[in-house]
């Protein structure tokens, strides 16, 4: 027991090496920026949301080789658009809360397995289920799913040919190697299983305690569950709850600064940066940038009652990653229940 206590502290508070994170944050906060000064300039803020989650793409294959990096990325941007789809199908037909709630979770568990027989970095399904339930508790019609493919479309082609110029500038294009898909065994179901049921709980136990921002607690969940051990899906999800603690405070000083969309941007770009510059290093650090990213793209794309935004933070966060936890354990039990 005491060992894994020191385990957990240790990782709870441990910072990897560098290795080269500030590439990736330079592609990721131009992949975004781009897009969103775009739709700026347009007047378009409106659909801001969906240029950042085609933006998303750029975030996949971070340490990969060139040729398995735009392979990854093209295929998260289908899967970001697909999940984008979904959630905007769930709101043009009013579909009821918990029937969304459970859509999404199923899109969660498919995306645990995609990501998975592709060898994804990041793993897992955290960015296709915000995708998918915030564009399921967007008001849409069915222009919107012509706004999202192109709008998102047009995100992730940039994210790619920028991956595609800056290999091209280092003298990497040539560099076509290719990751093997993996088989997908009983592990990668039962984890998929998992992913799908403790994020539709979590989904179900935020709709009934808040009733608004329910995709978040669905977040918190898929990214408590993630990890190669218990210990380390613990250790993220505590990272999360602590790391988004402390970026609500970052975000409330900047929701009460009443910022102009301009400088909205450029907040949500510094964001980005230090989101990208720590995610790989320690996760409860980059939530202290994720947390206030999030709040501002929302504000961005449908200002809210920022006070209503802090709080259903904070609640489905801890919903999210107390059940998210839950499961992990449970589903760690069973599977050692079940070893010979």
């Amino acid at each position: 027991m005491g060992e894994r206590l020191r385990a957990f502290g240790a990782g709870l508070v441990a910072v990897a090496p560098h290795r080269g994170a500030h590439r990736v944050a330079l592609r990721a906060a131009v992949s975004i920026a781009v897009p969103l000064l775009v739709l700026w300039g347009l007047g378009r803020l409106d659909l801001s949301i969906y240029a950042s989650f085609g933006a998303f793409a750029a975030l996949y294959g971070r340490a990969d080789a060139f040729g398995d990096r735009i392979r990854m990325q093209a295929a998260a941007a289908l899967t970001l658009i697909g999940a984008m789809l979904i959630g905007t199908a769930l709101s043009v037909v009013g579909a009821p809360a918990a029937v969304r709630v459970l859509v999404v979770a199923l899109v969660a568990a498919v995306v645990t397995l995609v990501a998975a027989a592709g060898r994804w970095h990041p793993p897992g399904a955290l960015f296709a289920v915000f995708a998918a339930g915030a564009c399921a508790t967007l008001p849409a019609t069915a222009a919107s799913f012509a706004a999202v493919l192109i709008v998102a479309g047009a995100g992730a082609l940039f994210a790619l040919l920028l991956t595609v110029a800056l290999a091209a500038l280092r003298g990497g294009l040539r560099d076509g190697r290719r990751i093997a898909r993996a088989r997908l065994g009983a592990t990668a179901v039962e984890m998929a299983i998992a992913v799908g049921a403790g994020s539709a709980l979590a989904g179900l136990a935020g709709l009934a305690l808040l009733g608004t921002h329910w995709y978040w607690a669905m977040v918190a969940a898929v990214a408590a569950l993630g990890g190669a051990s218990v210990t380390a899906r613990v250790v993220r999800g505590f990272q999360r709850l602590l790391g988004t603690v402390v970026g609500i405070l970052l975000a409330a000083g900047l929701l009460a600064l009443h910022l102009p969309p301009l400088l909205i941007i450029a907040a949500a770009v510094l964001l980005q940066v230090g989101a990208e510059l720590f995610v790989g290093r320690n996760y409860g650090i980059a939530m202290v940038f994720v947390t206030p990213l999030a709040l501002l793209m929302i504000e961005l794309a449908v200002p809210a009652d920022p006070a209503l935004l802090i709080r259903d933070r904070i609640l489905d966060t801890l919903v999210g990653v107390a059940i998210g936890t839950v499961v992990a354990v449970l589903s760690a039990r069973v599977r050692r229940g079940r070893t010979p």
